[in-house]
């Protein structure tokens, strides 16, 4: 009975594939590329060695491409990188190289080298969005770009929405904005925008990482879903429906990272994406399944000692402050010029 119920779950996991990033693309799912002989090996190699109660949480999160992550899947440092080999058949199959992925924060299980073990939960890691590793930056606005004239033919009368938990409404009150929230060590706050409405009030982040979303199935966070709007534009409602499980920001030691959990690219400016002594607009684009560090502890100090720009070419100029679009992006290769002119859009106020 026993073998049976592991078989079971170990065959779950491989007709599972079709569902993994990897054979995902925005107009649906494609077949995914066929296993070489080699991962195939080297995979079952480490599903093997999983008992039942990892196999299940391996599969909780596998089906439900990370809605659910689940627990860690913790296993033995035995040959080839277990944590690699189970991205590269669930999530990416190009992956080469352990150092193309990124541990996420709440991840418990990832260790040093020196680890006996390692978390092999695919839906614990995301991949690199570095300086040298794709996409590259998206745009840099210069200023000899012709601007164009601005379309606010969408624009609101601002209202305070409750930006509430996940939860039912009623079961508990929305705390986040609280006299004991400040106390509890406030590193951040978001606030939601459509166009150049602001939607809701800012929601105050304490915890190290927060999930910002329109539909988890599981989890707490900052629901877009229940941020109510008279008059919503048609664009604002088509983009909401593509936040999905939207993203994680999380507050570590070298800064603020940003995991892209949705089925869409998001695009990101902060005033750290750049070399401090250049200093133009950059929007970079972030594609599902990637992270990138939005906030740059040691270049916001430097950024301290430097004049602000006379000249800011989106906007009001904050070195504390980092902007995120759902799957539009602005800039000289967009109509939309500047943020405002994004559908739906997050500042995070970032605490000084």
């Amino acid at each position: 009975m026993f073998r049976s119920r592991r078989s079971g779950l170990v065959r779950r996991l491989w007709r599972s594939r079709a569902g993994g990033d990897g054979g995902v693309s925005c107009c649906g799912v494609s077949e995914p590329p066929a296993v070489s002989p080699e991962l195939r090996s080297a995979a079952s190699a480490v599903l093997k060695r999983l008992k039942e109660p990892a196999l299940g949480a391996l599969l909780e999160a596998v089906e439900s491409r990370g809605a659910a992550a689940g627990g860690c899947v913790l296993v033995s440092r035995l040959g080839p990188p277990p944590h690699l080999l189970l991205c590269r058949l669930f999530r990416w199959p190009e992956l080469q190289h352990p150092g193309q992925l990124k541990a996420l924060s709440g991840c418990q299980g990832a260790g040093g080298a020196d680890s006996n073990t390692v978390c092999c939960n695919p839906y614990h890691y995301s991949r690199v969005c570095g300086p040298e590793s794709p996409p590259p930056p998206y745009s840099r606005l210069s200023p000899k770009i012709e601007q164009k004239e601005l379309d606010f033919s969408d624009s609101y009368t601002e209202m305070d929405a409750s930006c509430s938990l996940r939860i039912p409404v009623g079961d508990v009150s929305d705390t986040s904005m609280s006299p004991d929230t400040n106390k509890q060590g406030r590193w951040c706050s978001v606030a939601y925008w459509e166009h150049r409405t602001r939607v809701g009030r800012l929601y105050a982040v304490c915890q190290p990482s927060v999930s910002i979303f329109y539909d988890l199935p599981q989890g707490s966070g900052f629901c877009l879903g229940q941020l109510n709007l008279e008059n919503r534009s048609e664009a604002a409602a088509r983009t909401r429906g593509k936040i999905g499980l939207g993203i994680v920001l999380s507050r570590e030691p070298d800064g603020v990272w940003a995991y892209n959990r949705s089925d869409h690219p998001i695009f990101v400016n902060s005033p750290t994406l750049d070399s401090p002594a250049c200093r133009p607009l950059v929007v970079r684009k972030v594609m599902p399944g990637y992270s990138l560090k939005v906030f740059d502890y040691k270049k916001s100090c430097i950024l301290r000692h430097l004049p602000a720009p006379t000249e800011y070419a989106d906007g009001p100029y904050d070195p504390h402050s980092v902007r995120i679009s759902f799957a539009k992006g602005w800039g000289p290769c967009y109509s939309r010029q500047m943020i405002t002119s994004c559908p739906c859009w997050l500042e995070v106020l970032l605490g000084r």
